[in-house]
């Protein structure tokens, strides 16, 4: 005889196991999910990649004193870069897999011919809704109209100085003007972020910071004030800023707080509380960010390096020649994530990169 009080009870019951089912069921279909959906392109650490910096070119016009030494002319052969065909193959496996966020650079990438047609076909790739450009601005002037109908919304400059005959003696070429008119052009023009990215070097240019600051509030530019990086022998010998005390006084002196900017670097940013200035800092070597880094790099010969602070590396080159399907291309993605560290060595080995940074692209 069951009793009468226990109808009501097993119904509760089995309401509730089956809830507790449906839930279990719902978040293994969800882990599962997860684990397949093309938007999870994640590192053995558990770090989302979503943003690829393609180098497409590793020549510059300039010598900056921390990238490529004077005399360099060991550049890769122009038959072992990759085409834009190539380069559109294998972005959009990347795309496929759920990276959005592609950055081009150099060397200088406006020494690229035809440049503007390999944006236009790379902000057409579906997957692709961030396409940026980081410049030294000498060819600027000549191609910001067509970067910009190419579909490239933001970019960054490099400029360490305001002063003609420093930048002279940091990039060996009397460029200023030309930089300078060709960030009046692009400011003209109309892209949603222009970036001003100043390396810091203590007694070079670290005097000059506030002037920047003057600068880049008169032009509506975005200022990112940079650690140098111990790579290669050039960048052992500049002349390392801890950027940490800089932060700290600009805060002060202006009244910053702490503001995000869309783009997905690793400047940590500061900003005015109206937002009529914003100013970030990159410190891999005092404050490094591994743990949120979410890019790798591309070079121009198609190898892919994991981290600007260790040797790993993937070959994409002999893949895409060798005939290697989208599957396959895919599944190389896959590894090559995997090889990913989980963080650079710069303070513990700063001797261990001897490659140049115009080698890994900027």
């Amino acid at each position: 005889m069951i009793p009468a009080w226990f109808i009501p009870v097993y119904g509760l019951i089995k309401i509730r196991i089956e809830i507790i089912v449906e839930i279990h069921v719902f978040s293994a279909i969800y882990w599962l999910y997860a684990m397949l959906a093309p938007s999870h392109l994640t590192d053995a650490y558990g770090r989302r990649i979503e943003y690829v910096r393609l180098s497409v070119t590793d020549r510059c016009d300039l010598r900056c004193n921390y990238c490529m030494p004077e005399g360099y002319r060991d550049f890769e052969e122009p038959a072992h870069w990759l085409t834009f065909d190539e380069i559109e193959r294998l972005l959009s496996a990347f795309a496929g897999l759920g990276l959005y966020r592609i950055r081009l650079t150099g060397g200088e990438p406006l020494l690229r011919r035809n440049l503007p047609q390999l944006a236009a076909r790379i902000a057409n790739i579906p997957g692709i809704n961030d396409l940026s450009l980081s410049t030294n601005a000498t060819q600027l002037e000549k191609h910001a109209v067509a970067l910009k109908h190419a579909g490239i919304t933001r970019l960054n400059v490099s400029l360490d100085s305001l002063r003609q005959e420093r930048i002279a003696a940091i990039t060996k070429r009397d460029v200023l003007t030309t930089i300078l008119a060709g960030l009046e052009c692009a400011r003209q023009v109309g892209f949603e972020q222009i970036k001003i990215n100043m390396v810091a070097m203590r007694g070079i240019n670290d005097d000059e910071i506030e002037a920047m600051v003057a600068y880049c509030l008169e032009q509506g530019f975005i200022l990112r004030l940079i650690e140098t990086m111990p790579m290669g022998k050039t960048g052992r010998n500049a002349a390392y800023m801890n950027l940490q005390p800089v932060k700290a006084r600009l805060a002060l002196r202006y009244g910053l707080i702490e503001t995000v900017l869309p783009g997905g670097g690793p400047a940590r940013y500061l900003g005015t509380p109206d937002g009529s200035f914003t100013v970030g800092f990159i410190t891999p070597v005092s404050q490094h960010f591994c743990d949120t880094c979410n890019r790798v790099r591309l070079a121009v010969d198609g190898t892919l390096y994991l981290c600007l602070g260790q040797e790993n590396k993937f070959e994409f080159r002999p893949l895409l020649r060798d005939g290697a399907s989208d599957s396959e291309l895919e599944a190389a993605i896959l590894q090559a994530i995997r090889y990913k560290p989980e963080r650079h060595e710069f303070i513990e080995q700063p001797d261990k990169i001897v490659r140049f940074m115009s080698m890994t692209g900027g």
